[in-house]
């Protein structure tokens, strides 16, 4: 939908007329049904208005309704570029309302499955940055990759995208042998791949003259607005939950935060592809990790919480007490402790946090969602007011917006 709108000015003055652009919600270069209105003078920027709700699904509100375990699919539905993370975001955030302690093997296969998260989410966002600015080769080629790391998660819990990965504790199964050979071919092939993709478009002139200087933020703006993640982290500011609130045993490994100056579409684009370098260095290490490990604690997999972790099949249908735990599980009727807690991990957009509030019922009395997209889309407007209307499409793309994110 386009309008014109005549703008009035003092005596003398030259009249001027703008335009009223609607961008979205169903423009294929938003990646996702939102809509941005835009008020254009010529194709200069002079006020955007951003719109959310779209796709709108009250996922606090059916919470409220639902035993711990069948919250995790909700999670999927947040970042589905990165669902992994969302899923053990709120694993942990219910252990450590139970008071549950994983053993380290579990924290360390975690660690795996949500650096390969990272490494999805961000190869997507770099990717469709160069498509945006003209370039489809880059994404073409790297979209073989993250079919590797869904086919790792398909061997762990069956699914792709929306992936409903591990349980209250753990894992609902061990890692599987070709689920360790998958994961050995992507760490020996994807640094070559990403290497290959850094030369296509990092000293690329025309990827640089067309995102070096768009969209930028400075660091005070950024905190200002509430940013967390890569796009925090691209102004200069080096917070991350995995080093300053360490979870999963993060602390076990060595790894840097990558920070930019600018806050530029340029910069967010450096630090994620430097994050994927950081995330193969964390994937290695915790691989190693697991080698290490001998006899029983080589195959564990899960806390020992009866509770919230459905007994095997075979256990169910010969011992009472497992048929009883396997009922009480499915059906919700086991009563969570009352309390109050607030986790947060390092989600691919930055800072996903659950604020978890229970009454002592069999779900929670309230939870929230700290959901990183919208907080940054607010500051949409002052990114680009002032720039080219293909600038917008860039910001948009390198602030990595999931609309699935940013409604809830």
């Amino acid at each position: 939908m386009i309008t014109d709108k005549h703008i009035s000015l003092p005596e003398g003055s030259i009249e001027t007329t703008t335009t009223r652009l609607n961008l979205g919600p169903t423009h294929p270069a938003t990646h996702g049904v939102f809509q941005n209105i835009l008020e254009l003078d010529g194709e200069r920027i002079v006020s955007a208005e951003q719109t959310v709700g779209y796709i709108h699904r009250a996922f606090e509100k059916i919470a409220e309704r639902k035993a711990l375990y069948q919250i995790t699919p909700l999670t999927d539905r947040l970042n589905y570029c990165s669902a992994p993370i969302n899923n053990m975001g709120w694993h942990m955030t219910c252990e450590k309302l139970l008071g549950i302690h994983t053993p380290k093997r579990v924290d360390y296969l975690r660690v795996i499955i949500m650096e390969l998260a990272r490494i999805a989410d961000h190869l997507i966002c770099n990717s469709i940055v160069g498509v945006d600015t003209g370039a489809y080769t880059g994404f073409l080629y790297v979209m073989q990759y993250r079919e590797l790391i869904y086919e790792i998660w398909e061997e762990v819990c069956g699914s792709r995208l929306t992936t409903n990965i591990g349980r209250i504790g753990g894992f609902e199964r061990d890692f599987n042998d070709i689920a360790f050979t998958k994961l050995e071919k992507f760490l020996k092939e994807y640094p070559g791949v990403l290497r290959e993709f850094e030369n296509l478009f990092t000293r690329n002139r025309i990827f640089m003259e067309r995102t070096i200087g768009a969209g930028p933020i400075s660091a005070e703006r950024a905190l200002n607005y509430g940013f967390t993640g890569p796009n925090l982290r691209a102004a200069g500011v080096d917070y991350d939950v995995r080093v300053h609130t360490p979870y999963s045993s993060y602390q076990d490994f060595d790894f840097e935060i990558p920070v930019g100056a600018t806050g530029d579409c340029y910069d967010r684009y450096l630090v994620r592809n430097q994050e994927m370098w950081q995330s193969l260095r964390i994937i290695e290490q915790a691989y190693q990790k697991i080698q290490d490990f001998k006899g029983e604690e080589a195959t564990v997999f899960h806390a020992d919480v009866p509770e919230y972790y459905l007994p095997e099949k075979k256990d169910v249908y010969t011992k009472m007490e497992a048929l009883i735990y396997h009922f009480k599980i499915v059906m919700g009727e086991t009563d969570i402790p009352p309390g109050e807690v607030y986790h947060s991990v390092e989600g691919g957009n930055g800072e996903l946090g659950f604020y978890l509030i229970s009454d002592g019922g069999r779900s929670p009395y309230r939870l929230h969602f700290r959901r990183p997209c919208f907080i940054y889309y607010q500051a949409f407007e002052e990114l680009v007011k002032g720039s080219m209307l293909s600038d917008a499409i860039i910001v948009m793309s390198s602030l990595n917006l999931i609309a699935g994110e940013m409604d809830g």
